[in-house]
């Protein structure tokens, strides 16, 4: 034996052990749910194979539409506001700020706690009765909003608690970027004359651009993935206002007891959040071919 294959099969010896953990756990999950979407499956007694039924089924779904449209919206509103205010932030953070600690706790809570913690925390703070926002619209004279059972209002506190959620992640990655800066741009800029939001748009943020789009796509494919936060604050109500495509999934699944379907929706998450990591991945490989 020489000792190139020596050497290759004391490889393969150390990946086997993480290539079974991956088998068990995830493909073979994953093939059994790809083929469970074929099919008719209550969960009480054998499953009937209706090809692509369960796909020409959501063609037909207003339910299936309009989760799709709020994950899209939540998506399109929370992502960028996260990216802005973390970038904010960040940009705080990295000089002397009065009360610097305190704030970096409140901002980096979330980043740190679970989701149902924080869906919880917007329970309390946003209840239509005792609520701590509508307690304090009563103090200035104004009436209760109905955070809870308005679909506008549901949704607008999913959004402000995600976002939330969020910008702790963006200004700690945005924070490492900054540190990455050349400096000398910005006193070349300076000299010529550039005030603070031209040197913030022409030199900060093309300097951070990989970051920017690398934490795009990674809150894009979270968003997609949202489901604690939105079950324990709404349930995906009033009226299916703020259902996402991970709860429609588990209420259709688990709730309905239709696993053919809920597992389909399932697939459709998968293959949006695999097209976004494939587009990630080939705008990072041409851009360090560029380089």
């Amino acid at each position: 034996m020489t000792a190139r294959v020596r050497e290759h099969l004391t490889s393969y010896a150390m990946l086997l052990p993480a290539l079974v953990l991956f088998g068990v756990f995830l493909f073979a999950p994953l093939v059994s749910a790809v083929v469970t979407s074929f099919t008719s499956d209550s969960g009480v007694g054998a499953p009937e194979w209706v090809g692509l039924g369960n796909y020409r089924r959501m063609l037909d779904d207003d339910a299936f539409w309009r989760a799709s449209f709020n994950t899209v919206l939540l998506a399109g509103v929370s992502v960028p506001l996260a990216l802005g205010l973390g970038l904010g932030i960040a940009m705080l953070l990295q000089g002397e700020v009065r009360g610097r600690a305190l704030f970096r706790s409140i901002v980096l809570a979330p980043v740190v706690i679970s989701g149902v913690v924080v869906a919880m925390a917007g329970r309390f703070i946003f209840d239509e009765n005792v609520g701590v926002v509508n307690t304090a619209l009563g103090w200035v004279g104004l009436g209760p909003v109905s955070w809870q059972s308005g679909g506008g209002p549901a949704m607008l506190v999913v959004l402000l608690m995600l976002t939330w959620s969020r910008v702790g992640l963006a200004a700690i990655i945005y924070l490492g970027a900054l540190q990455n800066v050349d400096d000398n741009l910005h006193e070349a800029a300076a000299l010529d004359g550039a005030g603070w939001w031209h040197r913030l748009r022409h030199v900060t943020v093309p300097q951070i651009q990989p970051t920017t789009f690398f934490l795009t796509v990674i809150l894009v494919i979270e968003t997609f993935q949202v489901f604690d936060l939105v079950w324990v604050m709404t349930g995906g109500g009033p009226g299916r206002a703020t259902e996402l495509l991970v709860t429609y999934a588990y209420a259709e699944g688990f709730e309905a007891r239709q696993l053919g379907y809920g597992t389909a929706l399932g697939v459709v998450v998968f293959v949006v959040i695999l097209a976004a990591t494939v587009l990630w991945w080939r705008a990072q490989r041409d851009a360090e071919e560029s380089l």
